[in-house]
């Protein structure tokens, strides 16, 4: 039997369209409030003059609130918004991509939040807040999660809160990462967790890349080898796929190894390894902390990423991720990843 909302899109197709717009306005509000009229224009895509009709109806259902500040959401407005999210869902056919998308990559769950991180910057904050809940619904007894560095990570951070189910949690950083952005840091991340959701972690203080010198040494150090030891036993991983030579950029690699990422074509990059289309490993950064052949060892594995310009990145690295994987993307990536 057809629902309501297939008998909708035969006979009232402008109604749903309508919907999906003002839909669309509320949500953006809500991410970018208090938001001027020309920078909402731009963000969802609608001349001033269109946005203005829009606004102004929007204003008579008491769905927001217009200041000298900018646009921002009234309670009913908030209300509506969450009342609206599965049906939106339904409507812009995220749940059927999520499925589609869930076999295609033979991993154990997709989750599609809506828009496209490349155009849209806010898209990112709801990645993060995403997997927040999907870390959330994940928690279980005592809990070890590693987490890698990145500001999709970052983002993940920011959408923690004291209310999570359980209360012994462990942050640990899944790598080393002195050197890189201080913000973006495994280290720094993993503190932040900690401190929004009233958890505990532990630092480990170790470069991102080390001569195989250099890590013989390390392993040797107590504090060291302790973190290594738990991160053997933690029950989720959370961490970001990168684009490779943004990456390699980013760790300012060696022009001989800049050349060979190059030459073999990586495209993606996680973990340290960098993978080519065909998602093999065409390059490894000898990295302290876990390594890609661990986390089939781990029960729940959140991976991260979205926009149309990870889609290459992600296909790559979904060729080796595990299948307990649970990819966390937007509807850029996801609907370049279903076109193959």
């Amino acid at each position: 039997m057809k629902t309501v909302i297939d008998i909708q899109k035969q006979l009232l197709p402008d109604l749903l369209e309508i919907m999906q717009k003002r839909y669309h306005i509320l949500r953006t509000i809500k991410m970018t409030e208090p938001v001027g009229r020309r920078t909402l224009s731009q963000q969802v895509g609608l001349t001033e003059r269109v946005l203005r009709s829009e606004v102004d109806f929007l204003k008579s259902q008491n769905l927001l609130h217009v200041k000298t500040s900018g646009m921002t959401l009234s309670n009913d407005g908030v209300k509506l918004l969450h009342e609206m999210e599965g049906m939106m869902r339904e409507i812009s056919g995220i749940n059927v991509m999520e499925q589609k998308l869930q076999t295609k990559l033979g991993i154990h769950k997709v989750v599609v939040v809506p828009g496209n991180s490349d155009l849209a910057p806010w898209v990112k904050e709801e990645l993060g807040r995403a997997t927040a809940a999907s870390m959330k619904q994940h928690l279980l007894g005592k809990n070890i999660i590693a987490v890698t560095g990145g500001s999709s990570m970052a983002s993940v951070a920011d959408h923690l809160s004291n209310d999570l189910p359980v209360e012994d949690i462990l942050f640990l950083p899944a790598r080393g990462g002195i050197g890189e952005d201080v913000q973006n840091q495994a280290n720094t991340i993993c503190s932040k967790m900690a401190v929004k959701s009233g958890a505990r972690f532990k630092a480990l203080y170790v470069p991102d890349q080390v001569s195989k010198e250099v890590y013989k040494s390390l392993m040797k150090e107590p504090d060291i080898h302790e973190i290594l030891t738990l991160l053997k036993s933690a029950n989720m991983v959370l961490h970001g796929i990168g684009d490779a030579v943004t990456m390699a950029e980013r760790r300012k690699t060696k022009e001989e190894d800049m050349e060979k990422i190059h030459r073999l074509q990586a495209v993606g990059e996680a973990f340290g390894y960098y993978f080519n289309e065909q998602g093999e490993v065409v390059h490894k950064v000898p990295t302290v902390g876990l390594q890609l052949d661990d986390l089939s060892q781990i029960p729940v594995v959140l991976a991260v990423a979205g926009g149309e310009s990870k889609a290459k990145a992600i296909t790559a690295y979904m060729k080796q991720a595990p299948t307990n994987t649970i990819l966390i993307t937007d509807e850029g990536a996801a609907t370049t990843l279903l076109k193959g």
